[in-house]
């Protein structure tokens, strides 16, 4: 097919791209913008021009499909060629839910965890040998790309994103797959801008359980308060499963996971990822796959990228990247920190990049989120908040919101690198918190400012 992406830069966007492409489909893009690793990727397999802006000239009735991303307006230049046309446009979940009509789907729903959730499942079946299509919202080691699909495979694990598919299609993502196994992780109001009101938030979840059909299952986490409401309510037929933390332990300065009796070492830490994992095994228990395979499979599991990663670690000194941006994965990211390394000093960064955390009415939500940090900072791109038309915050409104005084309010990459080197004394470990990336800031400088 010959198929063109509006929006081709994003995150999961430009993987689809490359994942057609592989499967022999004659793919082309554009965007206004696209930052590496996208930009890099997608000159790899050569799908955009030079100059890859908006150009209407590049519709034509030869394009079968239009893949519409959610960065694209509904005044897109391309888009208004492509409806003149009559060109197909779908958007990017309503795409996959095509292509995997046939297949078994798994859908990782919630506030948190999806990425690390999806990705200890697709581990698991790739350690153990079972094929299947994927879609995952970040890198993955072991896997060259985000997405996958092959018309082959009879399984499919989704990442399933609860926000807006497109401007013509304002469904949240996750409402396009029809899961036959659905996890909710977590409900934590977010996307404020498209969800003004909570319980609008916690609707998009309500649809997207009540999807389920009565011969699928429900994952869910008993632990949070608002996912236990809305399985109470729930009236549908599907087996309900809640999942608490997988029994762990510390030994010898090593986590430890329960099988049965059997302690197995793993490389994530933290009650959060404890749970994480206690999701995926109920998934994978119900695709096939033996309590005993999954924990000798997870044990390798090393993370997705920047989800309680680590980019260095040496004399004394941790980096952590980590994707948190709401509330309460702000605190469990930086209780999971604290309570591995008690005894070291953590330095903790958080920057303002989503809509939510850059509304004023939205900060108290962040009221003692990086409290048990032993420093703290708060970091914003005054050019981030120009972008989306926000008014910047005032350094006493973001102290006032997390309900910490002593907090450095900063929002210079040279000075933030500033603040790390003056405060860091080892041992010690420096988290940063962002689903942004700190203005390009070199985070590679930091163990040589010590």
């Amino acid at each position: 097919m010959r198929i063109h992406f509006i929006a081709i830069g994003g995150a999961a966007m430009h993987q689809l791209a490359i994942a057609l492409h592989l499967n022999g489909n004659n793919v082309s893009g554009s965007d206004d913008e696209i930052f590496d690793p996208a930009l890099t990727n997608l000159r790899r397999f050569e799908l955009i021009r030079a100059d890859y802006s908006w150009n209407p000239e590049a519709i034509s009735t030869d394009i079968d499909l239009i893949i519409l991303g959610m960065h694209a307006r509904s005044d897109n230049p391309e888009l208004l060629k492509a409806q003149e046309l009559g060109i197909d446009i779908v958007s990017f979940p309503e795409y996959v839910y095509r292509a995997s009509q046939n297949k078994k789907r798994v859908v990782i729903g919630g506030s948190h965890g999806k990425t690390t959730i999806t990705s200890m499942i697709m581990h698991v079946l790739k350690e153990c040998g079972r094929p299947f299509d994927y879609l995952v919202g970040s890198r993955v080691r072991g896997f060259d790309v985000m997405v996958s699909l092959n018309e082959k495979n009879d399984l499919i694990v989704i990442e399933g994103d609860e926000y807006l598919s497109s401007c013509l299609d304002l469904r949240p993502k996750f409402h396009h797959y029809h899961p036959h196994i659905a996890v909710v992780s977590g409900i934590e109001w977010d996307h404020i801008n498209v969800f003004p009101e909570f319980d609008q938030y916690v609707d998009a979840f309500r649809t997207f359980v009540n999807a389920v059909p009565d011969n699928g299952s429900i994952i869910w986490c008993g632990n949070d308060g608002n996912v236990s409401k809305l399985m109470t309510e729930y009236k549908g037929g599907a087996e309900s499963i809640s999942y608490s933390a997988v029994p762990h332990m510390v030994d010898n300065e090593r986590v430890k996971v329960m099988c049965g009796s059997v302690p197995v070492p793993v490389n994530v830490f933290g009650e959060h990822n404890m749970l994480n994992m206690s999701a995926a095994l109920e998934v994978c228990r119900r695709i096939g796959i033996s309590d005993e395979s999954f924990f000798s499979a997870i044990s390798g599991f090393e993370g997705a990228a920047r989800r309680l990663e680590t980019i260095y670690e040496n004399d004394g000194l941790r980096i952590f990247r980590d994707f948190a941006h709401a509330p309460s994965k702000l605190k469990a990211t930086v209780n999971a920190v604290k309570s591995r390394f008690p005894a070291e000093q953590l330095v903790a960064v958080f920057e303002l990049h989503t809509f939510s955390s850059m509304n004023k009415k939205f900060l108290p939500h962040y009221s003692g989120a990086l409290d048990l940090a032993d420093i703290a900072a708060v970091y914003f791109s005054p050019h981030a908040f120009e972008l989306k038309k926000l008014e910047p915050f005032t350094e006493a409104e973001i102290r006032d919101g997390f309900n910490n005084q002593s907090l450095r309010v900063l929002n210079d990459a040279d000075a933030l690198l500033g603040f790390i080197k003056t405060h860091v004394r080892n041992p010690a470990n420096v988290l940063l918190m962002s689903s942004g990336n700190f203005d390009n800031a070199n985070f590679d400088k930091i163990p040589l400012l010590n």
